[in-house]
């Protein structure tokens, strides 16, 4: 099974360090990093809980309560669901546009509507919690001035702890918006 977010490493081989938009096929959406370590240990830690949901649902059945095992499956169907979803959140880029990938609302811009993508320094949401925190944010501006919520920030679950990650991936960001604005 293929994993197509795990193709964002060969982005930064050190064969490919010449090249600004190292990526195959443009009109595929890419993630220009790898997820974090704290996402993936939230999205491990929900498959985990679903695994147990399932053997308590397979224990139910096997005592003859259908419903309660029918109950237990779509609870861990929906759990699976999340931990597919909460790896699928962060910004991809394509010749198209850049994509904000939420938990719920996934939203696209052309780039031709992006006026510019830049790296600034601001108060940031820790690990998408209430709390701020000074750190870094890749900003897109729309066409009129309008900016959008930051795409990456050095303090989510993609880059907590990982300073030259955010900052080879919003150089990646970056570079697919240059060179895409301007055609």
């Amino acid at each position: 099974m293929p994993l197509p977010f795990l193709t964002a490493d060969r982005a930064f081989d050190a064969s490919a360090e010449d090249i600004a938009l190292p990526f195959d096929d443009h009109d595929r959406w890419q993630r220009p990093y790898r997820p974090g370590p704290w996402r993936v240990a939230a999205a491990a830690t929900l498959l985990l809980l679903a695994s147990f949901v399932l053997l308590a649902g397979m224990i139910i059945a096997f005592a003859g309560t259908l419903s309660g095992a029918g109950a237990c499956l779509a609870l861990a169907l929906v759990v699976i669901v999340c931990a597919l979803r909460m790896l699928r959140i962060g910004a991809w880029v394509s010749r198209h546009g850049v994509r904000r990938v939420g938990f719920f609302v996934t939203k696209t811009l052309p780039w031709h509507r992006v006026a510019a993508v830049r790296t600034v320094q601001q108060p940031v949401k820790w690990l998408g919690f209430p709390r701020t925190v000074q750190g870094q944010a890749l900003i897109v501006v729309r066409q009129g001035g309008e900016a959008v919520p930051p795409l990456l920030t050095d303090s989510n679950a993609d880059f907590l702890g990982r300073r030259e990650a955010f900052d080879r991936a919003a150089d990646t960001v970056e570079a697919w918006g240059d060179e895409y604005r301007r055609h």
